[in-house]
């Protein structure tokens, strides 16, 4: 901690990643997830579409006229429909490390200062909240923890206008710095956290405008639970080097790290979605494939795309277990099961790492691997490709 309270240490996050000060011995983490007592997920009813609703999209992009008559009575309104031009897609499989920095620094702990007979906190006292984003103090952007160590000790025992983000809502408040019994330090009673870093997997890529997908969730915060912020970020090379094995109430995780400090795309969002961005070039040179719309998703067998050693993935068979149709912003739309032998004995199933793992059926992409089941590490959540798609960012 900074003689400010500024937590700087790295932490994993709960979500997704490791920070970290070196860049070997990189752990990776995947969400967990309880599905017998989820908190955050209330499934929608599993729904199949009917034959006459899903012909309507399978018609190889010509028109399709049907008429429907109850009884052959009453006739119904002549309807058309015409389907849009098929998305081709390069799935990836392939890790990738993140370097991510915030916009402002996230308050992650407090903690009270000792000043004179008492224990007070003044974040507490300006109203500051767990979570919130800092912006800028008296007008100055924060860029970096060390801002704000800095910014409070130029203002020499003043108060400080602070501006920041509490969800979407901007704020301000008025901040007012104590001294410390112990050194007569002026201290917020904050700690805070600028940057995060870690290892995920890449989705997919458009070949198009080599715009890319990955994770299948976004970067949270550990202690705070909530998005981080980008503010700038890029991806680079890794190499997965070391696996711990997955087992019921203990998910496992991957090993891994940086190759180098080759840039190989940049970070546009991160988002519930995952995250998106812009490829410089990439290791990838498999053949696009179509993106499949969630109704051309169905129960039964399938294969994921993952990388357990070295950074070259491999295609391991699964099931889709159950999908929910209804489900269109969120990232828990297909119940999984990993079901291959050798991935089963390399891995004990789904582990911390192979989150954004792309899944194929039918020739199609059908969506990622996002969340393990905590008590079942054979099993996890998936999301549908078609939810991620409707994030990748504009050129």
């Amino acid at each position: 901690m900074s003689k400010f309270s500024i937590k700087t240490t790295g932490i994993l996050s709960a979500v997704v990643f490791t920070l970290f000060a070196a860049t070997a011995g990189i752990k990776l983490s995947l969400p967990e997830s309880r599905p017998q007592a989820c908190a955050d997920y209330n499934p929608l009813p599993i729904i199949q579409e009917d034959n006459a609703a899903a012909a309507l999209y399978k018609n190889n992009g010509e028109e399709y006229n049907p008429s429907f008559s109850p009884d052959n009575f009453i006739p119904a309104k002549e309807t058309q429909a015409q389907q849009t031009q098929r998305k081709m897609v390069v799935p990836g499989g392939t890790p990738f490390g993140i370097k991510m920095f915030t916009k402002g620094v996230m308050i992650v702990g407090m903690s009270d200062i000792q000043s004179g007979i008492e224990n007070i906190n003044p974040a507490k006292i300006a109203g500051l909240k767990i979570g919130d984003i800092l912006l800028s103090l008296d007008g100055k952007e924060l860029t970096c923890n060390e801002d704000v160590a800095k910014f409070i000790s130029e203002a020499e025992g003043k108060s400080v206008n602070i501006s920041f983000l509490r969800g979407e809502v901007e704020k301000e408040a008025v901040l007012s710095p104590v001294k410390t019994e112990y050194d007569q330090k002026l201290r917020a009673g904050i700690w805070v956290r600028d940057s995060s870093a870690g290892i995920g997997t890449l989705t997919y890529y458009h070949p198009d405008t080599m715009t890319f997908a990955g994770l299948g969730h976004g970067v949270c915060d550990i202690d705070t639970g909530k998005i981080m912020p980008l503010s700038k970020g890029e991806i680079v090379d890794v190499n997965i080097s070391g696996i711990n094995a997955g087992q019921s109430g203990k998910p496992g995780e991957l090993r891994g790290s940086f190759l180098n400090d080759n840039i190989i795309g940049i970070l546009k969002s991160n988002n519930e979605m995952g995250v998106f961005g812009h490829l410089n070039h990439s290791n990838i040179f498999g053949s696009a494939i179509p993106m499949a719309e969630k109704h051309e998703i169905q129960a039964g067998s399938a294969t994921i795309l993952s990388t357990v050693s070295g950074n070259k993935p491999r295609e391991f068979k699964i099931e889709i277990e159950k999908i929910n149709y209804m489900d269109t912003f969120g990232t828990k739309n297909m119940i999984i099961k990993v079901t291959d032998p050798a991935l089963l004995n390399c891995t004990g199933g789904i582990v911390q790492g192979m989150s954004g793992s792309p899944i194929i059926q039918n020739g199609m992409l059908a969506g990622a691997v996002t969340h393990v089941f905590v008590n079942d590490p054979t099993r996890g959540y998936a999301v549908f490709a078609e939810n991620m798609d409707k994030q990748i960012p504009a050129i």
